[in-house]
């Protein structure tokens, strides 16, 4: 029989060799900020530090904020300003994935104010961070200004605007302009492409409260990605990998969410917890707004099954609560869940905590959103212009093209029959000249419908430019009646006399035959009645003089004159006849000779008070008249007359 004693060092010695394999092993593996730290090449470092997927996982992003002020320290002192920008640019990443999206932005456009200084790697990175930035922090309009250089730049190939509708409640705009612009682009082998695809059509169906088809998208989005992953025969790299298991995570959450919103709250809990799971294991360090939102949705569920003590568990955990909706849904579960145990005093003060954050948000943030709202369908609208001038291009390009290529025929055709042929030759190539124009008859038939076609195509889009002014137009006729602020009011109202301005030059457009130049006297004719409609009053009868017969203007100068009458009728209607004068006039005379145009407006109401010019040159509707005659290469004149008003200025 074997000796006990002796087994029992044997076992002892095998655990003590066990424990030294590990940590030799363990030694054997380099931490990644050391390995960062041991990069001698400050290029490879930036390269290190962007192409690492999980870098937060042994040591914490404020480990490497500590180590990466240190580097920049030392660059700064040393005056190497290659090495600045990279490890600011590091210092910026760092500070977003922290969430301080202000000190984030705020360090990228440092480096922007002297982009001229960076090389064309440097300003991807830098244009990217400050783009996801400026969404977090909700400045559409200079997300939209960046993503307009990274076009100029050729970072990308065109503008997108979905994800800013979507921001801005339009849900189904983003939808559909979504799937317009990615379907077309996916390849039916590309799987993750496919699971993200569908992904991001459920969320948008989720913010419009389709919560059933949303849930068909979601489960669509998972197949594929599980699909992806379980996929052997690609070899995926590891931040493939964990952009995928990251994106199944994010899947799993919203198939949850959507079990919320259809009253399936026991169906929503195991994808919802598994859904923080994988996102902190595959998103290690960084700050996630899915898993606090996860994290509330969570606690929501247990509250509606009356879990009340797991729902508070959920509601203690400590979450960094950035955006204004998560502190309001938090408070609106903790006032439920003391509503629920009888705790009325808490619930009363979570109750007190949201009104207090409603009251901090005024009519100010509706008149931002819309604001931001009508710059972004202006961005939008002039994207559009862009793709109608390329299509001019390409078909200028494809009838020089043909014209060419007739005329090479042509030479090739006439050369081959005098060489090879005599008399008989020229009977021959008279009979093939008969057969050729035939050719060209019917080549010139096949261009001119083109060109139809391509007409039938711009009256399109002027159309849907109209119809997509009228959408802004409604958006803001659906905020006034919601807005109780008489001041909010009357500037929604002011917006929508100045969107309806645009609007009417593009139906013009698509209702003319010709579709580069406008017939001034009818748009404004048009104009007028619009305005007339918006301010007219019973017994307010305005006598209007229009003198622009003959003056046709291109769409670059119709709009800003279209701007700027806006505002001078509005005007008129509202302060220069307060009695409802019955010998009101207004008087607009538009002539162009040539190179040079001449305009005029004229009132014989009160005119302006003898000690407003400051306020006029102050006001909002003058500010925009300048801009607007600015952008007409003019200086916009303002005379005081013995019976109202005169505004006047040349053009080119």
């Amino acid at each position: 029989m074997a000796n006990p004693l002796g087994k029992i060092f044997y076992v002892i010695f095998l655990i003590a060799s066990l424990q030294g394999l590990a940590q030799e092993l363990s030694s054997g593996e380099v931490n990644i900020l050391k390995k960062f730290e041991n990069t001698s090449d400050i290029s490879e470092k930036f390269s290190f530090f962007f192409g690492t997927p999980n870098r937060y996982g042994e040591n914490s992003a404020y480990d490497w904020l500590d180590t990466v002020n240190d580097y920049l320290n030392n660059a700064s002192q040393s005056g190497d300003s290659a090495a600045i920008q990279k490890f600011q640019l590091i210092q910026s990443q760092i500070y977003f994935d922290l969430g301080d999206y202000e000190k984030s932005v705020a360090l990228a456009n440092e480096l922007y104010a002297d982009k001229a200084k960076l090389d064309g790697g440097l300003t991807e990175v830098m244009l990217n961070l400050i783009d996801e930035n400026y969404a977090q922090l909700e400045l559409y309009e200079k997300q939209i200004e960046i993503r307009q250089e990274k076009r100029d730049l050729g970072i990308t190939e065109n503008i997108a605007f979905y994800d800013i509708y979507s921001n801005l409640g339009m849900h189904r705009r983003a939808m559909r302009d979504y799937i317009m612009d990615v379907k077309k682009n996916i390849d039916d082998s590309d799987l993750y492409g496919l699971a993200e695809y569908h992904n991001n059509v459920g969320r948008y169906l989720l913010l419009d409260k389709s919560a059933s088809v949303a849930l068909k998208n979601f489960k669509t989005a998972k197949g594929y990605v599980d699909v992806y992953l379980n996929d052997l025969s690609k070899v995926k790299t590891e931040k493939e990998i964990q952009e995928a298991n990251l994106l199944k995570g994010i899947v799993e959450g919203n198939i949850g969410k959507a079990h919320i919103l259809l009253r399936q709250y026991e169906e929503a809990l195991p994808y919802l917890e598994n859904s923080v799971g994988i996102i902190q294991e595959y998103n290690i360090g960084r700050y996630s707004n899915d898993v606090v939102e996860n994290n509330l949705a969570i606690a929501e569920s247990h509250l509606q099954l009356e879990n009340f003590a797991k729902a508070k568990e959920y509601l203690d955990t400590d979450l960094t609560l950035i955006k204004t909706d998560h502190i309001i849904k938090k408070n609106k579960l903790l006032a439920s869940y003391y509503d629920n145990v009888e705790d009325y005093r808490n619930a009363v003060y979570y109750l007190k905590k949201n009104a207090k954050i409603a009251d901090s948000i005024d009519t100010n943030d509706t008149s931002l959103k819309t604001q931001q709202l009508a710059t972004i369908a202006r961005f939008d609208l002039d994207n559009s212009r862009r793709m109608i001038d390329e299509q001019k291009l390409e078909m200028e390009r494809a009838r020089s093209e043909m014209q060419a290529k007739d005329e090479r025929i042509n030479l090739v055709f006439i050369s081959l029959i005098f060489t090879l042929l005599g008399f008989a030759g020229l009977v021959y190539a008279y009979l093939k000249s008969i057969k050729n124009q035939r050719l060209i008859a019917e080549q010139k038939h096949i261009i001119e419908n083109s060109l139809v076609e391509k007409d039938s195509l711009l009256k399109e889009i002027h159309h849907r430019v109209k119809n997509n002014l009228q959408m802004v137009s409604s958006l803001l006729s659906l905020q006034t009646k919601n807005t109780r602020s008489k001041a909010a009011i009357e500037a929604l109202e002011e917006g929508k006399t100045r969107v309806k301005a645009m609007a009417l030059i593009h139906q013009k457009l698509y209702q003319n035959d010709d579709l580069s130049v406008i017939e001034m006297q009818g748009y404004i004719e048009s104009l007028i009645n619009s305005v007339q409609s918006v301010f007219k009053k019973g017994g307010h009868n305005i006598n209007v003089t229009i003198d622009a017969e003959g003056v046709e203007l291109d769409i670059d100068r119709a709009i800003p004159f279209g701007l700027i009458l806006n505002e001078l009728v509005s005007n008129s209607f509202k302060y220069a006849f307060p009695e409802d004068d019955d010998n009101g006039k207004i008087y607009i005379h538009l002539r162009k000779n040539g190179e040079h145009g001449f305009f005029e407006y004229t009132d014989n109401g009160i005119g302006l008070p003898d000690d407003s010019e400051e306020r006029v040159n102050s006001s909002m509707g003058i500010r925009l008249m300048n801009r607007l005659v600015n952008q007409l290469q003019s200086t916009l004149n303002i005379d005081k007359t013995s019976e109202g008003v005169r505004f006047w200025f040349n053009f080119k």
